[in-house]
């Protein structure tokens, strides 16, 4: 048996158990490293659970923010359709304000010259009424004188028109009737609607009346006119 105080015997001894350090060395850092790495991987699969968990419920969150965005967009289209129609609408009653605004101003404005119109007119018609009244007067008149002394009859036919009747014109039959129809217009102008017998110079007479309004001497010309008709020679 080798001495132990061989040195080459030592260092054998101290190879070996070196050997087996490294050995049992590795081998409890194997465990280690296997323990670690599992702890690891463990906490690993952990991690991306809890990532992935925390993703869905991130992109569900997103998904139904991006349906909520969505449906205000809608929404806001929606509104903006119906606010856009509102404005034409209310455009389109303001114009229509507008118009009847200007209806009645015009209105206003015919109302106005229709109350001028009529105070004119009512004005007009007394006055003419007057003058009617005057030159009937004269008429009743020249009717009272005629028919006294002349044989003058004034008959009212067809409506406003007056007939004016002679009689005593020709010597040879004093019956004989010698007529003519006249009419009053609205402006108080004389007119000769038919003499019977014809007068040649009946539409000057005519004329003259109107510019005169002497009625009183328009029966005795066309009286004269009528007796000249008989005595060859007009006075």
């Amino acid at each position: 048996m080798a001495s132990i105080r061989d040195y080459n015997v030592v260092e054998q001894f101290n190879s070996r158990l070196e050997e087996i350090r490294s050995k049992l060395l590795d081998q409890a850092m194997g465990e280690v490293l296997n323990d670690t790495a599992m702890e690891l991987c463990q906490q690993h699969r952990h991690y991306m659970k809890s990532v992935m968990d925390t993703c869905i419920k991130k992109s569900k969150e997103d998904e139904s923010m991006f349906e909520s965005i969505h449906a205000h967009k809608e929404d806001l289209k929606e509104r903006t359709a119906v606010l856009k129609e509102k404005r034409t609408e209310h455009i389109e009653v303001e114009s229509e304000i507008e118009d009847k605004e200007h209806h009645k101003e015009l209105l206003i404005q015919r109302i106005e010259k229709l109350k001028k119109d009529h105070v004119k007119n009512r004005e007009l018609i007394q006055s003419q009424n007057k003058a009617n009244k005057d030159r009937l007067k004269k008429l009743n008149i020249c009717k009272d004188v005629f028919q006294k002394h002349l044989s003058l009859e004034i008959r009212k036919i067809q409506g406003e028109k007056l007939q004016f009747v002679f009689r005593n014109i020709s010597r040879k039959d004093p019956d004989m009737v010698h007529a003519f129809l006249l009419w009053l217009d609205a402006e108080g102008l004389y007119h000769i609607v038919s003499c019977d017998p014809p007068l040649e110079n009946m539409a000057h007479l005519e004329l003259r009346l109107q510019k005169t309004n002497n009625f009183p001497a328009f029966l005795a010309n066309v009286r004269r006119e009528f007796v000249a008709l008989y005595s060859g020679a007009k006075k």
